[in-house]
């Protein structure tokens, strides 16, 4: 999750942009890149905006807790009204007026987008309150809430809608996510935000203010391990998905799975010190992608 935690009033939603502004920030995996039919990019940037910007207001910033969660439920009646069809209001009207007209002309299936929402103020809350997950249960729950709503939407404008590809859509969103706690560790414990569970942490003998203080061990190490493999596990049970689409958006997920395995190779090399500093992916990185993508 991150955005400033007001954005600041836009445009008359009378005159509300057709397409959402392009994307800005850091991103391991392509977001509507080239690789994806030029007809779908407005639609997903649209989409991308919404939860960006959502991410944003949960995230960024100096607002409090009960700040963001004011914001957050401002939001979510925004997105109901525009799903309703009344005119954006102009604090978000650069985001809801390209998701409107994207709800229009697609159908999207405005839950998924409320789900993500419901994701974002749970996130709000747990870390207010420095609270943990119990166990992986509980945390695929959030996932299911905070990562999964976004393959199924893009599923669903690829006219993909078979259960074996939104069970594989769901296993790779889910692994997205939990790479991205693992290699955002250093940067979210600091920030009292705990997705390393209560359970692994017992199973492997890890203390959570050993966590807190950022302390590295043998235990802590093969604690990072496991999560890791854990989150590969699950990217290669989704993989299949990438036969399943057509053409370009196939070459797109190829280039996404591809893009999570190699963050987790880069977590792995580390030996579990992900818990102190983040893996990134670096330009030379992409041709040793693009060669496993050819041969999916």
């Amino acid at each position: 999750m991150k955005h400033p935690e007001s954005p600041a009033p836009l445009r008359d939603p009378r005159t509300a942009p057709a397409e959402a502004p392009p994307v800005t920030h850091y991103e391991n995996f392509p977001v509507a890149s080239l690789l994806c039919p030029p007809r779908l990019r407005p639609p997903i940037a649209a989409i991308y905006a919404f939860a960006r910007t959502a991410d944003d207001i949960a995230d960024e910033g100096t607002a409090t807790a009960a700040e963001r969660l004011a914001d957050l439920r401002a939001y979510r009646a925004e997105l109901q009204s525009v799903a309703a069809g009344h005119s954006p209001q102009t604090r978000w009207a650069a985001v809801f007026g390209p998701l409107q007209a994207v709800l229009r002309s697609h159908q999207l299936p405005v839950p998924l987008l409320d789900d993500l929402l419901d994701a974002f103020m749970q996130d709000v809350t747990l870390t207010e309150a420095g609270a943990t997950y119990a166990d992986r249960a509980a945390l695929l729950d959030y996932c299911r809430r905070s990562a999964n709503p976004v393959g199924r939407l893009l599923l669903h404008l690829y006219g993909v809608h078979g259960q074996d590809a939104l069970r594989e859509s769901d296993a790779i969103c889910t692994a997205l996510q939990l790479i991205n706690f693992w290699q955002d560790l250093s940067v979210d414990l600091p920030r009292g935000r705990h997705y390393l569970t209560d359970a692994d942490c017992a199973a492997h003998g890890v203390a959570r203010a050993d966590l807190a203080a950022q302390r590295r061990s043998a235990a802590s190490d093969r604690l990072v391990l496991d999560c890791a493999d854990w989150a590969r596990a699950l990217m290669l049970q989704g993989s299949p998905l990438v036969h399943r689409l057509p053409g370009r958006v196939g070459w797109e997920l190829r280039l996404v799975v591809q893009g999570g395995l190699r963050i987790l190779d880069k977590v792995q090399a580390l030996d579990g010190a992900s818990l102190l500093a983040r893996p990134r992916l670096g330009t030379l990185d992409w041709p040793r992608m693009l060669a496993r993508a050819a041969r999916m």
